[in-house]
């Protein structure tokens, strides 16, 4: 079959890629994994004789001829990302490869660390009347961000925000969301490798993230949540159980 799959694996934890991927992992005789970010027990899936290439290791070159090579051959390509590469997943310049080459692909979705990262922290990231909203965003580093989407211009929403890639320059990262709008005694946490056995979590504020982050010697891999939501002194319920609420499948008290 002349089609590329492209499967999110999920966060870490190798029982969370869905149905669907397991099934095409199991499947495929060439696989391009993100080695660098990929639990390594993913790979267990794998048929015997599979072809494995860590793209960790690869240009965006090597991983086009690679996948073309594999098509050409007949043989079932599928580019394993971590999470869901949906967020910073560099799939769209793989992606306009193929359609400029006629390849057909298609996609899987998997759990983003984002999502793990929630669930980790046994936290809904929409309260009403606290957080109606989250931006996924990173800090810039040595990638720029355009000017309009700096911490400081999205911190003036003071909504719930989680941040990739931002560990490296956590210190930055919170001098910015004070600039921004964001009150010192703002909550943060910070969710190193989520659903992996060595998740850790890291609770403070503004005030004092980046001490306690340096403490536990987290550097990468790990997301910071800010906002309200993950402290909420209290929120309104949700109108969907309302007893008064009338909706469209139950009528009000």
């Amino acid at each position: 079959m002349n089609k590329v799959v492209f499967i999110g694996a999920g966060p870490g934890d190798p029982e969370l890629i869905t149905l669907k991927g397991k099934k095409w992992l199991e499947q495929a005789d060439v696989v391009i994994y993100t080695g660098s970010l990929l639990n390594p027990e993913y790979l267990k899936y794998c048929k015997k004789g599979v072809e494995l290439y860590d793209s960790a290791k690869m240009s965006l070159p090597e991983v086009q001829q690679v996948t073309l090579a594999g098509v050409k051959a007949g043989k079932r390509v599928v580019r394993l990302h971590d999470g869901d590469p949906s967020f910073y997943g560099a799939i769209q310049e793989q992606m306009s490869f193929l359609d400029k080459e006629g390849i057909e692909y298609f996609r899987i979705p998997g759990v983003s660390c984002l999502q793990g990262g929630a669930a980790a922290l046994n936290r809904e990231l929409t309260l009403p009347n606290i957080s109606q909203t989250i931006i996924i965003t990173r800090p810039e580093g040595r990638t720029p961000v355009p000017e309009k989407e700096s911490l400081i211009e999205l911190a003036k929403h003071q909504a719930t925000m989680v941040i990739f890639l931002g560990t490296p320059h956590i210190a930055r990262v919170v001098v910015d969301l004070q600039k921004g709008g964001y009150p010192a005694d703002t909550p943060v946490q910070v969710v190193y490798k989520a659903t992996w056995p060595e998740q850790k979590i890291v609770k403070g504020t503004l005030t004092n993230i980046v001490e306690k982050v340096k403490a536990e010697g987290i550097t990468q891999t790990a997301l910071i949540f800010v906002g309200n939501v993950l402290d909420p002194q209290a929120y309104d319920l949700s109108k969907l159980y309302d007893p008064a609420f009338t909706t469209a499948f139950r009528k009000g008290a």
